[in-house]
């Protein structure tokens, strides 16, 4: 895929661009968004992507508008999983509602820029080193293991230890003073709760990015492809949080399609190391006649896993909802 210079110049500016839309136009003045306003916004940061999803498919001969699209549809699928630990970050730390998106803003352009490093590193090293293949398979096959048996516990425990560390070190102060990010008490600076919840925001999407870089390279090789996919996801993620915040708990069975996706570009990423094998211990070097997924089927194959996860979890949380409340019902009858 041969991208011009001034396409990627475009892409970052409009990036930009649209970060400073969210920094001028809502996160400097500290305020709660309505629902209304996160869906707005939600639903434009996701056409912006599929417009630019349709350039490519239109500009670019296939098969690079399918893997874009199944890359940043596997982004977004995966962000949503970010957004359970957000919430539970935030509940930790107790962060008034208004000052909800600074931390969240921030915590995206922390993201974006150390995936955007990530990114570079991983395709340099699949450039020069195709057996990295088998350890990206490996790795998501197990981490989709791992996403069955994932509980908020562990997400509790690895956030309190955070908090715990950093305040061994700095002076931490008690409450929140507005957004702001350190003060000046008893003579002495003190860095705020603020300060601390950003850190870690960042920091969980550090854990995050070591799921989904090596998942998207199994869709695509192509860094252009990889870095705009990412790219997209993150920026609608502020937006995002306040439309499902609430809502995450009705997902009951997302671990199970995220579990299924991950697996599935495991064995994908097995299958093309195999195909592109040059370990000599493996079939003396030579490539292994395997079939490999094609990325019409993977894209099908992650769309339809996460429309069955989504009806089947809304059906049983709907489900849940009415048994709870024909027991309140038989509980009133009987008082």
């Amino acid at each position: 895929m041969d991208v011009p210079v001034w396409l990627w110049a475009v892409t970052v500016a409009g990036i930009v661009a649209m970060l400073a839309v969210d920094l001028f136009g809502h996160v400097r003045k500290p305020h709660a968004p309505t629902l209304r306003e996160a869906a707005i916004w939600s639903a434009a940061y996701v056409a912006i992507a599929l417009l630019f999803g349709v350039a490519i498919l239109v500009m670019f001969p296939s098969p690079y508008g399918a893997e874009y699209f199944a890359g940043y549809i596997t982004e977004k699928s995966l962000s949503l999983d970010n957004l359970f630990v957000f919430v539970l970050i935030m509940g930790a730390f107790s962060v008034p509602r208004e000052n909800q998106q600074k931390v969240l803003f921030v915590g995206i352009i922390l993201a974006l820029v150390l995936r955007t490093i990530f990114i570079f590193i991983g395709a340099e090293i699949v450039n020069n080193f195709a057996w990295v293949f088998y350890i990206f398979g490996a790795f998501l096959i197990w981490t989709a293991i791992a996403q069955l048996r994932h509980t908020e516990e562990t997400d509790e425990k690895r956030e309190n230890f955070l908090v715990r560390w950093v305040r061994r070190i700095f002076p931490v102060t008690d409450s929140y003073h507005g957004d702001r990010i350190w003060v000046k008490h008893d003579g002495r600076w003190h860095i705020t709760p603020m300060l601390l919840v950003m850190v870690a925001i960042g920091s969980a999407d550090i854990l995050f990015a070591i799921d989904s870089i090596p998942a998207i390279f199994g869709l695509t090789q192509e860094v252009f492809l990889i870095f705009a996919a990412n790219a997209f996801s993150l920026l609608g993620l502020r937006q995002l949080f306040f439309l499902v915040d609430g809502l995450l708990d009705r997902l009951v069975y997302l671990n199970y399609g995220l579990a299924a996706i991950l697996a599935f570009i495991g064995v994908k990423l097995v299958l093309h190391a195999l195909h592109e094998n040059e370990l000599p211990f493996i079939n003396g070097g030579e490539h292994v006649s395997v079939p490999e997924v094609s990325i019409a089927f993977s894209l099908i194959f992650i769309v339809g896993v996460l429309t069955i996860t989504t009806v089947a979890s809304l059906a049983k949380s709907r489900r849940d909802a009415a048994l709870t409340s024909a027991a309140a019902d038989d509980d009133g009858a009987r008082d």
